[in-house]
């Protein structure tokens, strides 16, 4: 008998915790480690929503910003190359000390519901949101690149904001240099000018432009790389004075092979160095495809790659692939991770 009482008061205990803390909250447990390519949830304990997205690091804080995926994945009928979409419902933006755990901010560009004739009506198209901090005019800016239904409008959308996690102010879209905008990226350098690279000429060049000193649109000056070489989803870093461009070739949602790209100075000439990925599936890039690299904040040489998983019948449920990147010797590799977390950068030196 008093063995029965002793179970029913665990019991109670159980139901009493149960309703002080509802389900999702006992599911948003601390994130010790990445683990590419499984579900992620932020803090709240819901999936992190931020596809084809970004970094920004600022006062010791990391922003994520990508796409809000929400709603049926859709498929146009004239679109012979699969062109799958959900439609817009704006930009996610999440915040994290560690990179591993993360908290929703909420949507900082949210669509526009009431004019279908706006680049953010909810029927449109908005991919790879980027943002950086001018430390002039003290303002986020937000590029991305937006599209109409049938992605003939390939432009780049530019939005600002007072702070990072604030709602941004959309400015409109155009073409920059005149010229077809789709995957793209924005890299800040050391002296404070900031660059777009995107994917032009329907895809077929990648096009570095120079950015005006508020970053709001071109300055003028452009080249032109990787001439009909058809290469995509752009990522861009610098380490010990060398630039650094990590792409994906174009195969619509399927998976491609990676490639990195060097230059000794951003407008000049970029050489390709092969494909960094190494491990199992390292020839589709372990079917995901690039969209930003990560600088470690405190760990001198350490950077992270960060990748999509997409799942182009549920884009909602594309799937992030996080794994370290390491130079030695100006090779580059990025080896598949089942599982890692940021002691990997202290073995590696050993």
């Amino acid at each position: 008998m008093e063995m029965m009482k002793y179970v029913n008061k665990l019991l109670l205990v159980a139901v009493v915790c149960v309703g002080l803390f509802p389900a999702q909250q006992l599911s948003a447990q601390k994130n010790k480690s990445f683990i590419p390519g499984e579900v992620w949830r932020d803090t709240d304990g819901n999936l992190i929503n931020a596809h084809g997205g970004g970094l920004l690091y600022h006062k010791g804080t990391y922003y994520w910003y990508g796409e809000y995926k929400k709603g049926q994945t859709i498929l146009p009928d004239w679109a012979t190359w699969e062109c799958y979409r959900t439609d817009v419902t704006g930009v996610g933006c999440y915040s994290s000390k560690d990179l591993l755990n993360w908290k929703f901010e909420g949507i900082v560009l949210p669509a526009v519901k009431d004019d279908p004739e706006h680049d953010l009506h909810t029927s449109k198209v908005l991919e790879r949101p980027k943002v950086v901090y001018n430390k002039k005019t003290g303002k986020f800016v937000m590029w991305a690149h937006v599209e109409s239904a049938d992605y003939s409008k390939a432009c780049a959308g530019v939005a600002v904001s007072d702070t990072p996690n604030g709602e941004f102010t959309y400015l409109g879209s155009f073409r920059p240099n005149d010229a077809m905008s789709r995957d793209q990226t924005v890299f800040v350098d050391d002296d404070g000018r900031a660059y777009q690279f995107y994917s032009s000429e329907n895809n077929a060049t990648m096009y570095i432009s120079l950015l005006t000193d508020d970053y709001l649109k071109p300055s003028g000056r452009f080249t032109r790389n990787f001439i009909k070489e058809s290469r995509e989803a752009p990522a861009v870093f610098k380490h010990e004075g060398k630039y650094y461009m990590l792409s994906s070739g174009c195969s619509g949602w399927d998976p491609n092979i990676a490639e990195i790209a060097v230059a000794d100075s951003i407008m000049g000439t970029w050489k390709t160095i092969g494909n960094p990925c190494t491990g199992p599936d390292a020839d589709k890039t372990f079917y995901a495809q690039s969209t930003y690299v990560q600088p470690v904040m405190g760990k001198k040489g350490a950077y992270i790659a960060l990748f999509d998983r997409w799942k182009k019948k549920d884009m909602e449920d594309s799937r992030y692939v996080w794994l370290p990147l390491f130079i030695e010797k100006g090779e580059i590799t990025i080896p598949w991770h089942a599982k890692w977390d940021m002691s990997v950068f202290d073995k590696k030196k050993k």
